[in-house]
């Protein structure tokens, strides 16, 4: 791997300047470790550029990006909007393209710093470093505007960050409304599911929510705004706000999960009460039957924003199943064991759906025993020791028999071994 200053120094003999850009400076700024690299030169062509380095990996279709050992490095170039959406753009690069104009580009201040990597002078002309001390997330320039998909890098960015958004720049984001239907699925998905990756992914619906703009990839959600509960179980509030707060516990008690799985579980978690929002006005403060019409709105808006059918499924199932998990200790034995039976077949599973259910009942500082609810560990518990085999032994038993004695067996195992069991 060839050293970045040996890269640097080669790139300055041939008249150039090369800069560390964007992401990376902002988290070397804020003692994040940061992933990925990305690097502009000043200062030289494209052809000038491949001469010095004939062994980069050259990429993308509107511009070029070199690929060296895993950084990518591009000329600094400057954007100009010729129609709607986020890829009707007109790139133009030179090398008397300055570092400033190229920052000037970028979507928010903090991400409009560059690092001279010869001399480690920071570039900041949009007081970017004073956004970071600040917490503040800030358009660059009026720019901001002719890329609808800046919305939600905005919301993405304060979650990821913990930042708040300065009010100019939420207006900007409301101009942006019309256009946000010509962003593709994809990327709205990529935006939505780093956004729920973060420690507080409640903070991107609130920032869309504050543009006025959750209602059109998130409609669903914004439909929980105002569906009001029994203030005796949510004093939090509204559908809407209790939804934020259980995904962000979900995001707490899934912060170590593999990453495919953490998704799925605090997807299921944002989405178990959608049925909430399709209740009529007269019937407020209860949602009778909400987990039933949530079934189907969990699909309407996952297709929406093509989220993988694994989260849809899981999902789905914390809809339908997260009431009878509230009351797990309440059920009849017989009751318990179809509830197991049926969850721990789904791809969300005892375990995830748990973890909603705990997210449900305790999210907002609310108390409860989390042991009225543990089913995971009871239901695992049974489904282990109660198997097809043990009833084959224990019966000298096959085929549709062994189904049936099975389901027998695990309720009176149940009986036997849940002494919270109703009986």
């Amino acid at each position: 791997m060839e050293d970045i200053r040996v890269i640097a120094n080669k790139i300055k003999v041939a008249g150039g300047r090369l800069y560390l850009v964007g992401g990376a400076v902002r988290d070397e700024l804020l003692n994040n470790i940061t992933h990925d690299e990305d690097y502009c030169i000043t200062g030289l062509t494209l052809k000038e550029f491949n001469n010095i380095f004939p062994n980069a990996h050259i990429r993308g279709k509107s511009f070029a990006v070199f690929d060296i050992d895993g950084k990518e490095f591009a000329m600094a170039r400057t954007e100009s909007k010729q129609g709607k959406g986020h890829k009707e753009f007109s790139i133009e690069t030179n090398k008397n393209i300055t570092i400033q104009q190229d920052l000037a580009r970028r979507d928010i201040t903090i991400n409009a710093i560059a690092k001279d990597i010869l001399t480690n002078e920071i570039i900041d002309p949009f007081n970017g470093v004073q956004d970071l001390n600040k917490k503040i997330i800030r358009a660059t320039t009026d720019h901001f505007k002719e890329d609808p998909l800046r919305v939600y890098r905005v919301a993405r960015f304060a979650a990821k960050l913990n930042f708040t958004v300065e009010e100019n720049t939420i207006e900007m984001m409301k101009e942006l409304k019309n256009e946000l239907n010509t962003l593709s699925k994809e990327r709205v998905f990529i935006e939505f599911s780093k956004a729920l990756q973060t420690d507080k992914p409640s903070i991107f619906f609130e920032i869309l929510k504050k543009a006025k703009l959750l209602d059109i990839h998130f409609k669903e959600i914004n439909d929980l705004i105002g569906a009001i509960q029994p203030i005796k179980y949510h004093p939090e509030g509204d559908s809407y706000n209790h939804s934020m707060l259980v995904l962000d516990k979900a995001a707490n008690l899934t912060k170590n999960f593999e990453k495919n799985r953490k998704l799925e579980i605090r997807f299921s978690a944002l989405v178990h009460d959608l049925g909430k929002g399709t209740t009529p006005k007269n019937l407020y403060p209860h949602h009778y039957g909400h987990e039933d019409r949530g079934v189907e709105l969990v699909s309407s808006l996952g297709n929406r924003i093509k989220t993988p059918n694994r989260w849809i499924k899981c999902g789905r199932t914390a809809c339908k199943e997260h009431m009878r998990g509230g009351i797990f200790e309440k059920m009849k034995p017989s009751k318990k064991i179809d509830f197991i039976e049926r969850v721990d077949k789904s791809i969300l599973g005892l375990d995830g759906l748990q973890i909603v259910v705990i997210s449900d009942k305790t999210s907002g500082g609310r108390q409860y025993n989390v042991n009225e609810f543990d089913f995971e560990k009871v239901g695992k518990q049974c489904l282990n020791e109660i198997t097809g085999e043990y009833v084959k032994k224990k019966y000298q038993i096959s085929g549709i028999q062994v189904k049936e004695k099975l389901h027998e067996e695990r309720i009176k195992w149940i009986k036997k071994h849940d002494t919270r069991a109703s009986k």
